[in-house]
């Protein structure tokens, strides 16, 4: 309770005088069982402290080749093989509320959900100094992981890389108990704005159970699932049978063979999901 009086007597100067900042993190990750081969890249979290964004920053890269090539009409797709990311998703944060929007795409598809997830934070007396900031640790149960988390009164914002949030100040570093998982604050800077990755068409917005659900068809036969997308069945959102995309101009059997074969390869490899329920 002491923790958080302190943080409100901070965080009122902080977010009087806040301009938009971008936390920098290097994440971490195991998304294959099968593979213990860790994977990293950078992804960023920007902030006004009113609202946040947590995306890869590649999505952001991505996003900026895309613009060159329809400026040059120069659709070369082998510019984006290198900035494929393990994190396709981006976090919008209503911090005030503590809720979030959640956005990815599943297939040919792209889909959000909203969620205020709980986190009963347990504060631990550890701390320990890491880079420049004096942290403090604390434990929570999410999405059937154990995480731990260390987080910093310098900085009274109560925001955190992923969909983490609720500490009485930034989360500077948070992994899960199997160190399957696990983000650290790298850098801080300001920006001129808050930057959020380009939208492309409309988001289908549905119950988070049910884009598990739509995952999990997709996991299992990434095929059928795309080949229902496109007749308008297989989706989560619109369409007779909940269908996201309805009937889509023909792919030529070649590409939509690569496009099967490519989903069904980087399905088998993502078999260790952030969250496990």
């Amino acid at each position: 309770m002491k923790l958080l009086r302190i943080f409100s007597l901070l965080a009122m100067p902080f977010v009087m005088a806040q301009q938009s900042t971008r936390f920098i993190y290097q994440a971490t990750l195991t998304p294959d069982s099968t593979n213990t081969e860790k994977k990293t890249e950078l992804a960023y979290l920007d902030t006004d402290g009113k609202k946040s964004f947590f995306y890869a920053e590649n999505t952001l890269k991505r996003d900026s080749v895309m613009e060159r090539m329809r400026a040059t009409r120069n659709f070369d797709r082998s510019q984006m093989e290198n900035l494929r990311s393990n994190l396709q998703f981006t976090i919008e944060k209503d911090l005030a509320n503590q809720s979030l929007v959640y956005k990815s795409r599943i297939g040919r598809d792209q889909y959000s959900y909203n969620e205020s997830p709980t986190f009963n934070w347990k504060i631990l007396p550890e701390t320990v100094k890491i880079g420049e900031y004096e942290t403090q640790k604390a434990e929570t149960k999410f999405a059937g992981r154990t995480w731990y988390a260390w987080f910093t009164q310098q900085i009274p914002l109560q925001d955190g890389p992923y969909k983490f949030s609720g500490l009485p100040g930034l989360i500077v570093k948070v992994q899960d108990s199997d160190g399957d998982y696990s983000f650290d604050l790298m850098q801080t800077k300001k920006i001129a704005e808050i930057q959020q990755p380009q939208t492309r068409g409309q988001y289908i917005n549905i119950q988070k159970s049910k884009y598990a659900d739509l995952e999990k068809k997709m996991r299992k036969d990434p095929a059928s699932f795309i080949s229902a997308q496109r007749s308008g069945g297989g989706g989560g959102g619109r369409g007779p049978a909940g269908g996201g995309g309805g009937n889509r101009p023909g792919m030529d059997p070649k590409q939509m063979q690569e496009m099967q074969k490519r989903m069904e390869t980087e399905m088998k490899s993502r078999n260790n999901p952030i969250e496990l329920k």
